[in-house]
């Protein structure tokens, strides 16, 4: 196969939660750009309609669904919707998340409950239903977006989360172990642990000139990530390019981990 054929993605679906904003409508797009027909899912509607329509101006097929991963009838329901419109999912990108910040020693019991009901049994309740179909049509891709999170301690001063890093932790293991045991039915699994991205989520930092110079004499490549950045490593892990890979966990942070 030639190489610009390993990444292409035409007459696959892919899946991506959280694909209305910041990095989840990144990796949409780029999915889309490489040929795949995208199912945007989120609780924010109007926004999975803008990034459909983005992807439709295109020449794309996209569309976009109400989904709270918190709420498991939501989860059967969207999944029956995108099965109907699409006809198969051949890639899931698991990437909406939820967040909660207080400090540890004040850390609310209903804000880790709400943290991991969507990070990790929301995301492994879609992630086991639609590993059943692509165990039906052969095989498929899961791709799991966690963070650096998982992979570092930070001051409450800095990062009051500790349930998201918890929960991005458990995403990572969730992928290793689903990886081993879905390989016999041709199902890769893997992760991807990005850094800070310009979204709007990077807005306090960005328009912080003391927080920016901070940040960017924190990481090696001085700068946060940027679309390209993400786009091309999901395409990746989503198509044949990454065939013999699965169980791994692509750190995309330019340097920030191995600088600190």
């Amino acid at each position: 196969m030639r190489t610009p054929d390993l990444f292409d993605l035409s007459g696959r679906v892919a899946l991506v939660t959280g694909g209305g904003r910041g990095l989840g409508r990144y990796i949409a797009m780029g999915l889309a750009e490489a040929g795949a027909d995208v199912v945007l899912a989120s609780r924010d509607l109007e926004r999975c309609q803008a990034t459909a329509a983005e992807i439709e101006a295109l020449g794309g097929r996209a569309l976009p669904l109400a989904l709270d991963l918190a709420r498991e009838e939501q989860v059967e329901s969207a999944l029956e919707r995108a099965l109907e419109a699409m006809g198969r999912l051949d890639v899931l990108v698991n990437n909406a998340a939820a967040t909660w910040g207080a400090p540890v020693l004040d850390f609310p019991d209903r804000g880790w409950d709400k943290v991991f009901s969507v990070n990790v049994r929301g995301t492994w309740q879609l992630s086991q239903r639609i590993a059943r179909q692509m165990r039906e049509i052969g095989g498929g891709s899961i791709v799991n977006v966690a963070s650096i999170a998982a992979l570092r301690g930070v001051s409450d001063a800095k990062e009051p989360s500790i349930a998201y890093s918890a929960s991005k932790g458990a995403l990572i293991s969730l992928t290793r172990d689903l990886a081993v045991k879905l390989a016999p039915d041709h199902i890769r699994v893997n992760c991807i642990s990005p850094g800070a991205f310009d979204t709007d989520m990077f807005a306090w930092v960005r328009d912080d000139p003391a927080r920016l110079a901070d940040f960017e004499g924190q990481v090696p490549m001085a700068r946060p990530g940027g679309e390209d950045d993400i786009k091309g490593v999901v395409v990746f892990l989503a198509s044949a390019a990454s065939a013999y890979v699965t169980g791994a966990n692509l750190v995309v942070d330019g340097g920030w981990l191995v600088g600190a």
